[in-house]
């Protein structure tokens, strides 16, 4: 009479956006060193980075 409880519906696991922070962080100061604006290229890098985290999360709740 007692049936286990049926398991969730299992959902892929979340895209890691994090990643593109972290390469944001370091490749924009290498970037910058071309032009020799490192500190623009340090937050430039940061700000892409949480950009392309951004929109990848938006992208991943629809799917």
């Amino acid at each position: 009479m007692n049936t286990p409880p049926a398991d969730p519906p299992s959902r892929p696991p979340a895209l890691g956006g994090g990643c593109l922070i972290a390469a944001g962080l370091v490749l924009g100061p290498v970037l910058g060193l071309l032009f020799n604006q490192t500190s623009l290229g340090l937050i430039l890098g940061a700000v892409i980075g949480v950009a392309a985290a951004v929109i990848l999360t938006v992208l991943d709740k629809r799917r």
